[in-house]
């Protein structure tokens, strides 16, 4: 990921191995992470049983918090491909209870229809 592509606040895409390994102590025994993407130093997970969202916060990125949302409570989702001009993509995520929906930017080179489609396995099969 480039240092443009961070400041804007586009995502790139991780190692789901590597990032199993970094969640041990989040991530319960029977639970395997099938995609993660990167924004900064916030990283956005999606396991086999939830979607996690990693927020590192201060200067020195030591607080962070752990934001677990279980496929279930997603009542809907859209994407928004990438364009000519528009060069990122966009996933917003509706969550029983709340009314604005939590929204990822993803940069050009990240398939945002294999993201949509690691949410949309996910939510059909909960």
């Amino acid at each position: 990921m480039g240092i443009f592509d961070g400041l804007m606040g586009n995502a790139s895409e991780l190692k789901a191995e590597d990032v199993q390994k970094e969640m041990s102590e989040i991530i319960t025994s029977n639970e395997v992470v099938k995609h993660a993407y990167k924004v900064i130093r916030d990283t956005f997970i999606f396991t086999n049983k939830r979607l996690i969202l990693v927020d590192k916060q201060g200067m020195t990125g030591k607080k962070t918090e752990y934001l677990s949302i279980p496929y279930k409570s997603i009542t809907n989702f859209s994407i928004e491909t990438a364009g000519t001009f528009d060069l990122d993509a966009e996933l917003k995520i509706w969550i029983s209870g709340n009314s604005v929906p939590l929204q990822k930017k993803f940069n050009k080179a990240t398939n945002i229809y294999a993201v949509q489609r690691v949410l949309a396995e996910n939510i059909l099969s909960s």
